[in-house]
């Protein structure tokens, strides 16, 4: 099986100057806990719902004033959507996430594919479950 074939396809981003609760109520309203962060046509960036409550609320930073690319994460890791499901595996395996940005030939983001989607897979579950327990285990 190859990731596009996984992958969840309605990719909603947020752009990198918007406000925290504007990327907070986009994770509302389509039931989600992460965004691909954008600055123009480029992939900058990832927020979490984790990353708004850890960053920035925590920090009291004012939702309405603080932009996404004061709280999102910097480095994203990516899966080509032609890629076997074993390579996002293995990604989120070594890089201890539990979502990867798939990507097109272009190098532009098409979807995400999410540790939940990969146990859905006929056959992966076990296998879905033993990278959980990685990535769970303390370092």
């Amino acid at each position: 099986m190859r990731v596009g074939e996984l992958m969840t396809k309605s990719l909603e981003t947020i752009e990198v100057d918007a406000p925290l609760r504007a990327a907070a109520e986009r994770m509302r309203s389509y039931g989600i806990g992460a965004l691909p962060v954008m600055d123009g046509d480029q992939l900058v960036g990832m927020v979490t719902d984790r990353d708004i409550t850890v960053r920035a609320t925590a920090a009291g930073k004012d939702p309405n004033r603080t932009p996404v690319r004061e709280a999102m994460t910097h480095v994203v890791i990516t899966c080509d959507e032609d890629a076997p499901l074993s390579e996002a595996e293995h990604l989120m395996e070594e890089k201890a996430v539990r979502r990867l940005v798939v990507i097109d030939t272009y190098k532009k983001p098409v979807g995400l594919i999410s540790l939940d989607d990969v146990a859905t897979a006929p056959g992966e579950a076990r296998h879905a479950g033993e990278v959980l327990r990685e990535l769970n285990t303390p370092q």
